[in-house]
Order: structure tokens, then sequence, then C-alpha cells
């Protein structure tokens, strides 16, 4: 049973059925009010938000986010989206010709393209290392991963929890194996503030890079870069701007090089404590047990529908609060499409190499009867157009 105290906490058009919070998360009314509180403050006073208390102010957000996911505060930075986080790792990197890579065949699509693009500069190589779906342990999981690894590996790129196909990996273990072998180990946790525990003291991840926008529930354009103090230098700005060679360094090259960018709307970074302290008081644990039972006790069923097959065990190792299930669509699009002007559903319909996924994200505010609408408009689909195969 979900709360309904808190479904009236969040300002998503009631009209439209929205399981696709995994995308792009929503702000619950407190964390809204502060954002606009932070950006009243920002138009009434703009020379004393940015410039005289903008770093303070990041510093106490920073803190409270620090703490949230186990850090130290100066090993972490925030950035507008991971996209942004990766770019800056990835443009460090120096990169050597023959030098590699090592990723899955599951990840990111733009981070694909990010990994790509520096390494074709480089005359280096990004090996995306397919993973067997379905996946049947954590142990086999690595041994698929590692059959990508050569003598020319230089680092290992993995999501925490993967996009299209919402899988969560054991990132722990892979970093552990990394670290043996000598290899930095970059972690994009786009899902995963908010959504799983995250303890980066524990996970011991060179890099690893989080949204908070969402299932954080903060702004959009609010995430971070986190890391280690022994691979900070490594990191050159992406912008160069005042951080560099700083006429008052703060003491952390890391925070000046990427905190201090000009004139931007920060806001929405300075939400973080509201978001934390929201989450804490509405118990967010309990909230998100009970949003994984709800998603995963659907899955099978889903399944089913489509004449496909989960693509992992339907337990919490594997499966947070999404579920993507494999579809037989040549127009991936034309579905998406459809299910939002025709059923007023929000559901992301997304291509993965060859396969193509639909995936549902639930929320606090999503309850039984929010599936049972897209069960039935898959059905009537099914049945009236030639847009869906079931083998």
């Amino acid at each position: 049973m979900q709360n309904t105290n808190l479904q009236s906490q969040f300002l998503l058009n009631p009209d439209i059925t929205f399981l696709n919070f995994g995308s792009f998360g929503s702000c619950p009314k407190p964390v809204f009010e502060d954002y606009q509180a932070w950006q009243l403050k920002l138009e009434s006073e703009p020379v004393q938000l940015i410039a005289v208390n903008g770093p303070q102010n990041l510093k106490q957000s920073r803190q409270a986010l620090a703490q949230y996911i186990n850090c130290y505060v100066d090993d972490v930075v925030y950035v507008t989206n991971p996209s942004y986080a990766i770019n800056i790792i990835a443009k460090s990197l120096q990169l050597n010709e023959g030098d590699e890579i090592l990723s899955t065949n599951l990840e990111y699509g733009a981070l694909d393209r990010t990994w790509n693009f520096y390494c074709k500069k480089a005359n280096a190589k990004y090996v995306r290392q397919p993973i067997q779906l379905p996946l049947v342990s954590k142990e086999k999981m690595i041994e698929d991963l590692f059959k990508g690894l050569s003598n020319r590996t230089k680092a290992i790129f993995i999501g925490q929890i993967t996009s299209a196909t919402a899988l969560i990996f054991p990132v722990k273990e892979i970093c552990a194996i990394a670290k043996s072998k000598g290899l930095l180990t970059i972690i994009d946790g786009a899902h995963v503030p908010g959504h799983i525990p995250l303890d980066l003291a524990d996970m011991q991840a060179d890099f690893y890079t989080g949204a908070c926008h969402k299932w954080m529930c903060t702004p959009k354009g609010s995430s971070f870069l986190y890391a280690k103090k022994e691979v900070q230098h490594m990191l050159d700005p992406l912008i160069v701007s005042w951080g560099y060679e700083a006429a008052f360094p703060s003491g952390s090259q890391f925070i000046d090089y990427h905190q201090m960018q000009g004139t931007r709307d920060f806001s929405a970074f300075l939400t973080i404590p509201k978001a934390i302290q929201f989450l804490q008081e509405n118990n967010w644990t309990a909230v998100a047990a009970s949003c994984r039972k709800l998603s995963q006790s659907n899955y099978q069923r889903f399944c089913n529908l489509l004449g496909t097959e989960p693509l992992c065990p339907i337990t919490d190792e594997f499966l947070g609060q999404m579920c993507s299930t494999p579809i037989n669509t040549s127009e991936p699009e034309k579905l998406q499409r459809l299910l939002y002007e025709k059923y007023r559903i929000e559901i992301p319909v997304m291509r993965q190499d060859q396969q193509v996924l639909i995936r549902y994200s639930i929320q606090v505010f999503n309850t039984q009867q929010h599936l049972d609408t897209l069960y039935d408009a898959l059905t009537e689909i099914i049945a009236e157009t030639d847009l869906i195969q079931v083998p």
C-alpha cells in the first residue's frame, strides 16, 4: 500500500501514468520550494549568492551529501549530470595509443559515445565486453566482464545500475578485483543515490558519479563526481576558470578546479540537504523496499504478456525499483509515442544494440493500478496493431 500523503507531495501531472522516474525524477513540494527559495535569493542578490557566499553554501551542501554517501566532503564536487562527470575523467586520463577501457555492452549510450570519442582521439580502444543475459549470478557476470581484460587495459568503466536493462551490477567486487590488478575503476552510479544504499568508503571505487535528480528527488541538473584523494590530481578542469591557479585556494585543488566556473545557477546543488532531510523524515528505506516489492512482483507478469523472459533472477541482488522487459517491436519510438499520446503513459521503450526493452520505474506515488494501466494498454496494442510481436 502506497503512502497517499507522500503521493500528494509530488508535482507530477495526475492525468499521466508516470512510470519513468528512472529517466527524470520529480521534486516533492518541500524540495521544490527550497529550490525556488534559492533561486529567489540568487535573483535578489546574485553577487552575494554566487561570488561571496557561493563556496561556503556549496560546501555546506556537499557536507550533507558526503555524509549521505559516506565520503570526505572535499572528495566530492557537484556537476550537472553524470555525462559531464565522465567527460572530465575521460578527457583527463591521457590515453595512449593501444590503451583499452574495459566496459560492458550494457552501458548508457551517451557514455558509450563519450568513451568512443576520447578513445578514437587517442587511437585507444573502448571494449564493450558482452555480458550474457539473462544474468544467472554475480560470479558469472564478473567472469563475463573480465574475459575482456588484456595487458593493455588501463581502466574499468561500468554502471552500478544499468540504464536500459535496469540491472544491478556487483561493483564492489569488481572494484576489488580491479585494484588487485592495478586498474583504475570508474563507476557510473546515475541511478543509485536514493535508490539503493551507497557507501563510497566501502566500495573503494577510484571515481564515482551519481545523479541526485533521479531517485534522490532533487531539481534537474544536480549530480556529483567523487574521486579518491589519490587520483584527484589526474583530473583536469573541463572548464578552465577561476579555480585554476586560484588567487584564494580552498585547500583542495579538486574543488578549486571543478566547483566555480563563472556565472551559472547552482541553486539545484543547494537543495541537496533539503532532499536528504525529506528522504530521512519519510523513512525512505521503507519506501524503497515497498517500491521494490511492487516492481519485482509484476516483472514476470509483463514478461509473460510479451512472450519474453526476465533479464535476471527477480531478487534484490539484481533489481531495485526498475524492471526492464524485452519487447519484440521494430518501431520502439512509435510504440513509446503511442503509449503516451493515446494511453497517457510516460514510459521509455529503449534500444540496447539489437534488443528493445520497455522499462518501468516505481516510486512512492505509483500503485498497482498504474502497472495495470500499462498492462491493459499493452494488451490492447498487441490485439489491435502489429507494433508488438508476441512469439
